[in-house]
């Protein structure tokens, strides 16, 4: 893993200069014949693409790159180009400098014509990479079910034909707060590799109060150098360097005990570069989510295990959640959908992927397994255990269905929250509360448990009842399942971020638990995404 070394001054802004000098007045006052030949030529080296065709031809196949006029387009479009690796996308995918190239040495009106419809197209790609990204989900990963929200490319250019070239640019990324953070981040962690990252790691299993030594005194160095640590010279593990590892162990998502043991030594020693890839597909994947998430949505990071709730982008409630086992059918996928409603004492309709796999083998080793179940056929009848006879069935041929009736030890507690989909992932209650203390909750079979969900319920319910608890407390004492309607459906963002940054600007971290941000990176690798170090 290794980053390649760029000087920070003015790189953009020298690129743009050379392109202010260089470039040719295209379409000067010239003869009729040879704008008429510009046109055809525009006309022909559009042809091929129907959005591009299109709006040159409501201009009349006019240029919108080729004039004097059009200076200000050019520069904009030369310093986006520049600053591309800002963002994390390939610079040299954009190819700045053989645009200049070619804009010094273009003197026909054929030259002109397919520089000029070349240029549209590098900035289209430019545009849809920066607002949408450069990867398809989907073909990274089949559990990433992230619908991009791709722009029209011909309104792209209208849009543009008629903006301020350098707003139009600034204002493709984003918009989100995070992807600024991220993008401040990405620049700080460049510079920090630049300047050498965190120095040596720390050998060792595990430090705690009182220990002394080599490794403490490397531990020490590690944590001022990451900034969890004011100067120190002290060469004991005091105070001071519990109050870093408990604030490191915040920032890391780990157990926070103070003390700096093989999970914690092994987050410590991670080296920047591995870092700035988590915040460089972080962008990538807020580049995915690049549209309006609802001035109250539900936010799951799978890798934090939380679920919150966020109103106007400030966080106002947030519980514990368990996420899917990293079995490759278990794992919880990600996607967005609108949560419509709520049941209270829920059955539990099995899924037939868990009847076939994990009951069927149980009910023809004894009939009577699982027997909170209730065995039904198509009509809904219960099956009869003590007369049916299992051994015949298979995953394929098994003809019935599975359901647990309400109950304090029913698989979705007592309440579930839905936003129905065709995944069949939703949000619920769990009799399983141990696993809530774990650091790592990976467990289920692919929906999301949560720690609080009475207290969800209610956060959620207070924006349509005055007095949500007395309203949720009054379905749970019926004991027979509800269903209770959102009044205002609330989006929910099933969401994997190994890298965040707060509103405090303290960028956390979380482990690749399904590996998907390691794959991510490799593709973002193979399209000339690069880990940059920059000294100033």
């Amino acid at each position: 893993m290794s980053a390649y070394l760029v000087r920070s001054s003015h790189f953009g802004r020298l690129f743009v200069a050379l392109f202010a000098v260089f470039v040719v007045a295209f379409s000067a006052p010239q003869a009729q014949a040879q704008v008429t030949e510009f046109r055809q030529a525009v006309a022909q080296a559009a042809a091929d693409d129907p959005d591009l065709l299109n709006f040159y031809r409501e201009r009349n196949f006019d240029g919108i790159w080729s004039t004097r006029s059009d200076r200000d387009r050019r520069n904009a479009l030369l310093d986006a180009f520049a600053g591309a690796a800002n963002h994390g996308l390939p610079a040299d995918r954009y190819d700045a400098e053989g645009l200049i190239a070619r804009l010094q040495s273009a003197s026909t009106a054929q030259e002109q014509a397919q520089l000029e419809v070349a240029l549209s197209r590098q900035f289209l790609d430019y545009a849809r990479d920066l607002q949408t990204g450069i990867l398809t989900p989907s073909r990274i990963d089949p559990a990433i079910h992230r619908e991009v929200p791709l722009r029209s490319r011909l309104s792209t250019m209208r849009a543009f034909a008629q903006s301020n070239p350098a707003a139009f640019m600034r204002a493709l990324a984003p918009s989100a707060p995070e992807y600024t953070r991220l993008m401040a981040e990405k620049m700080r962690m460049e510079r920090l590799i630049g300047d050498g990252g965190w120095g040596p790691t720390v050998p060792g299993r595990k430090y705690e109060r009182g220990d002394s030594g080599a490794g403490v005194v490397a531990l020490r160095n590690r944590l001022m150098a990451m900034g969890f640590l004011e100067r120190t010279n002290t060469q004991t593990f005091d105070d001071a360097i519990f109050g870093a590892i408990t604030r490191f162990q915040q920032a890391h998502g780990l157990a926070i005990d103070g003390t700096a043991g093989p999970g914690t030594l092994e987050q410590i020693n991670v080296q920047p570069e591995a870092r700035l890839q988590a915040i460089i597909v972080a962008m990538e994947r807020e580049r995915w989510i690049n549209r309006p998430r609802g001035q109250r949505h539900i936010w799951v990071n799978i890798t934090d295990f939380t679920a919150k709730i966020i109103d106007n982008g400030i966080e106002t409630f947030s519980t514990r959640s368990v996420v899917g086992a990293r079995a490759r059918d278990r794992v919880t996928p990600e996607f967005s959908d609108v949560m419509e409603f709520m049941v209270i004492n829920p059955s539990w309709y099995v899924p037939r992927s868990i009847i076939t796999k994990e009951y069927l083998p149980q009910l023809q080793a004894n009939p009577n397994a699982a027997r909170n179940l209730l065995i039904t056929d198509r009509n809904g009848r219960v099956v009869d255990r003590s007369t049916a006879d299992f051994s015949g069935y298979s995953a394929t041929n098994f003809p019935y269905s599975m359901r647990e009736p309400p109950s304090q030890g029913n698989a979705l507690g007592l309440v579930k929250f839905m936003f129905p989909n065709q995944y069949n992932i939703y949000l619920h209650d769990t009799p399983s509360k141990s696993l809530f203390g774990r650091e790592v909750r990976a467990y289920s079979h692919g929906c999301v448990r949560l720690a609080d969900p009475f207290d969800f319920a209610h956060a959620l319910l207070a924006k349509q009842v005055g007095n949500p608890e007395e309203v949720f407390q009054m379905h749970l004492r019926s004991g027979r399942e509800r269903r209770v309607d959102l009044e205002v459906p609330v989006p929910v963002h099933l969401v994997y971020r190994t890298a965040t940054v707060p509103a405090d600007g303290r960028v956390q971290f979380r482990r690749d638990i399904y590996g998907r941000d390691g794959r991510i990176w490799n593709a973002l690798a193979r399209e000339g995404v690069v880990l940059r170090a920059v000294r100033g």
